[in-house]
């Protein structure tokens, strides 16, 4: 349960993060800051836990106001204080005039307010002051009226100042590569591109397109180039997950999704993906493309002896390198404070069996006994194979799994009942009784003495001995 509350708050601070992740850079008091709070609310959202689909200028600011004060952890929702209490509009009330406001933009509050009660959506006792419902509304920027005109597809070319202001990222469909020296697989190229100076912070050849891969070279390219302020991807579900998003609010680094079915805001990494396809592929020899590690050192030889040493029209002639060292004075590199790879760390969540073990990606692994029968959170690297499995269990970390080592536990000394004889337990002491209430034990007997033995002579011994023969 404790879980689940705690995953409902990081939903809501995320989407929180998400509405506010373009402003969090722009210092206090940007020119035209206001402007654009006001234009976020005046959109529609899909507001997790709610019903509501607007969000208050005030509540933006607030929330903006929040992330510089405590960061990420600050926008996690808190109990209310009012919990248990009666409020002048009660929030079942609230959303039914939020929900039916936002079915009929045109009706004013006493339409809003008959509608509600005439299909005896609130409480016929329910009081509705005018200016609490106009209140309500105007807080969720459902009293400002919208133009019907349709938004035009702007697309001019756009290009940020400083390294780091913004990260593309796609996916190419590259060669079959040999896996195990046996069977071939189709290898997918997985690239960061920096808007302004055009170079790569990390590409690399991966065996899938799943979020998993995607991480590990977003994990590699936040190493070598920094930390982006802004990560422009696109809508596929390994950008989706909720571990991107995780990663993204924690660092700071705001993430943009883009429209679907329009790859023209995505124009510079495509085009970089076609000079890979014109300028690497075709020279690729069978030594590169046996193993997916020979085919990404090829990928990297190419990126940093070629591509980043050469002249690009998009760059007034300039290389990536230079324009990289021209204008990478406000690059944010991950600090001493910053542990990547606990940040970075998938999770899952797992059964203790009876014979204390649990399975992840088809491997056994064997934790404490105390958590049988237990729920537990296991968190992995699945870049780094040989880092250990860290099971956390009510929100701490307990231990490190282990691999079972089945020949081991064949010695391992069970903990069960011993079947071997004890002493039983002394009776207990009784008072003395007096001497004269004393039974005496007799005296022992005295044992046979050698000399009281009868001595027979040895001709009798014989013939008792024959007499036994003949028996």
């Amino acid at each position: 349960m404790e879980n689940e509350i705690e995953k409902q708050r990081q939903e809501v601070a995320l989407f929180r993060y998400g509405l506010i992740g373009d402003l969090v850079h722009l210092p206090p008091g940007s020119p035209g800051l206001y402007a654009k709070i006001r234009e976020k609310a005046a959109q529609d959202y899909r507001i997790p836990r709610s019903r509501r689909t607007k969000v208050a200028a005030e509540t933006i600011r607030a929330w903006l106001g929040q992330w510089r004060t405590g960061g990420f952890d600050a926008l996690m929702p808190k109990p209310r204080n009012d919990r248990g209490r009666s409020r002048t509009l009660p929030q079942e009330v609230a959303d039914v005039l939020l929900v039916i406001k936002e079915e009929h933009p045109d009706f004013a509050v006493r339409q809003v307010i008959k509608e509600a009660l005439a299909e005896e959506l609130v409480p016929a006792d329910q009081i509705l002051p005018l200016s609490t419902v106009h209140r309500l509304l105007a807080r969720h920027g459902l009293m400002t009226k919208r133009s019907d005109d349709p938004m035009e597809n702007d697309r001019r070319h756009f290009e940020f100042e400083k390294a780091d202001d913004l990260w593309m990222s796609d996916v190419m469909h590259g060669p079959a590569v040999a896996v195990d020296g046996r069977r071939r697989h189709k290898a997918y190229l997985i690239a960061f591109l920096d808007d302004a100076t055009r170079v790569i912070p990390h590409a690399a050849f991966a065996l899938s397109e799943n979020s998993e891969a995607f991480l590990g070279v977003f994990k590699e390219a936040l190493m070598r180039r920094g930390i982006p302020r802004r990560l422009y991807v696109d809508n596929g579900a390994a950008y989706r997950c909720h571990h991107l998003e995780l990663v993204c609010a924690k660092l700071g680094i705001t993430l943009i999704h883009a429209r679907a079915y329009q790859p023209q805001g995505k124009g510079k990494i495509e085009r970089w993906f076609r000079t890979v396809r014109m300028q690497l592929l075709p020279l690729l020899t069978p030594d590169d493309t046996a193993s997916l590690e020979a085919l990404n050192r090829r990928l990297w030889g190419y990126v940093e002896g070629e591509y980043h040493q050469s002249p690009h029209r998009g760059l007034g002639g300039q290389t990536p390198y230079d324009r990289w060292a021209a204008v990478a004075d406000e690059v944010r590199y991950v600090g001493p404070g910053c542990d990547l790879d606990d940040l970075f760390l998938f999770e899952a969540k797992r059964k203790v069996q009876k014979d204390r073990t649990v399975s992840l990606n088809g491997i056994v692994y064997e934790v404490d006994a105390s958590l049988v029968d237990e729920t537990v959170l296991l968190r992995f690297d699945t870049c780094r194979k040989g880092r250990p499995i860290q099971v956390w269990f009510q929100g701490r970390h307990v231990h490190d799994a282990r691999i079972v080592d089945a020949y081991a536990n064949c010695f391992v000394k069970r903990s069960r009942p011993s079947w071997i004889l004890e002493p039983a337990a002394p009776p207990a002491e009784k008072e003395p009784r007096p001497l004269s209430h004393r039974r005496m034990a007799p005296p022992p007997q005295s044992g046979l003495r050698l000399s009281d033995m009868v001595q027979t002579e040895v001709g009798e011994r014989d013939d008792h001995e024959n007499k036994k023969e003949d028996r």
